[in-house]
């Protein structure tokens, strides 16, 4: 993923087209686990936690 410091402007044109799969991979499997009630596993405060479907947040 983007370095939070790597401005958008100065990303390759490759990356990010790679960025760009990567978020869709990620949105789908969060829809897939919301559709099906399953949990997802996440890092909060430095701590592993599981989120139930019916709180996986999905960007649009």
């Amino acid at each position: 993923m983007r370095d939070k410091h790597t401005s958008p402007a100065k990303m390759s044109d490759e990356t990010k087209s790679i960025e760009h799969a990567m978020r869709r991979a990620v949105r789908q499997a969060l829809l897939t686990h919301k559709r099906a009630g399953n949990t997802v596993a996440a890092w909060k405060d430095g701590r592993v936690v599981l989120v139930a479907a019916e709180k996986i947040a999905v960007d649009k």
